[in-house]
């Protein structure tokens, strides 16, 4: 099978591309730049020049020539937005696949960090923030796209972890260098739904091999309070935890940061698993999800 990976140097595309290599399949990636060529050749991975920008025709191209896309890339809402329309173009009545890579930041709440009952199975509805109603609308766009001619997933992972440095809990590892002290906001209590992430890789498998087309899929290993993470960072560097207030929090994070993603339930459309041990014991380590 032919795969092209939009977003293969990043920390979820990169991995979904070994096991898919692991198992025959031929994968390009696409390169915006030498380095990223040289780091996907690196890796086994055939590089495709373009962007999401000014050479975005070239990414379509490449993605004509796939039997499978996978968008794992991290873009501009405006950015994302354009390409999965013209990929859905390009693709419609192909009877190709095309896989996106969404995330918990979909299910952003402002709970100044306060628990929250909110969970949410992949077909319950929620109330959209702004910020992610981008987002959300591309989902949707890709899961109508069933009805067109293309094989269709949404994967929407918790915040994902593994060995980088990535992603929210760095994020607390960073708020340590601006405060002095591991950062949580508010009481702490917003949980937040994480995986590890070959588990994620495990779930984009199970999906080409068995999934329903125009389905989306939680990919969840289970649930962490802010303020443990925020306390297991001070732990580790040897400093004190404190709570900062929404303000302080978009001031060290922006305004993603100061939002609370609602936990997700775990994904049991494709029946399966997680393989690696929960976050919540030992040192934390890198994690992160697509805004």
């Amino acid at each position: 099978m032919e795969v092209f990976i939009i977003g293969a140097t990043g920390f979820v595309g990169g991995a979904v591309a070994r096991p898919l290599a692991g198992a025959g399949h031929h994968i390009t990636g696409l390169a915006r730049a030498e380095a990223a060529a040289i780091a996907l050749e690196a890796q086994g991975i055939t590089p495709v020049a373009g962007d999401l920008e000014t050479r975005r025709p070239e990414t379509i191209s490449a993605a004509r020539l796939a039997d499978t896309v996978i968008y794992a890339a991290q873009a501009d809402p405006a950015q994302e937005t354009a390409t999965l329309d013209e990929l859905i173009q390009a693709l419609a009545g192909s009877g190709r696949t095309l896989v996106f890579l969404s995330g918990s930041g979909v299910f952003l709440q402002r709970t100044a960090g306060a628990w929250s009952q909110d969970s949410f199975a992949e077909d319950d509805p929620f109330t959209v923030e702004p910020q992610a109603t981008a987002r959300k609308a591309v989902e949707d766009k890709v899961l109508a796209a069933a009805a067109h001619g293309i094989r269709t997933w949404v994967i929407r992972p918790g915040l994902f972890w593994g060995t980088a440095d990535h992603g929210h809990v760095s994020m607390v590892y960073r708020s340590v260098g601006a405060m002095g002290a591991a950062c949580y906001v508010g009481e702490g209590l917003n949980t937040y739904s994480h995986v590890h992430v070959d588990d994620v890789t495990r779930v984009f498998g199970l999906a080409l091999a068995r999934g329903t087309s125009g389905a989306l899929y939680h990919a969840v290993a289970g649930e962490t309070a802010n303020r443990w993470i925020a306390e297991r960072v001070a732990d580790d560097v040897g400093c004190g935890a404190r709570s900062v207030d929404e303000a302080e929090a978009a001031d060290i994070w922006g305004q993603f940061g100061a939002l609370r993603h609602a936990p997700q339930q775990p994904g049991s459309l494709l029946l399966w698993d997680r393989r690696l041990p929960s976050s919540g014991r030992g040192r934390p380590v890198g994690a992160g999800s697509p805004p």
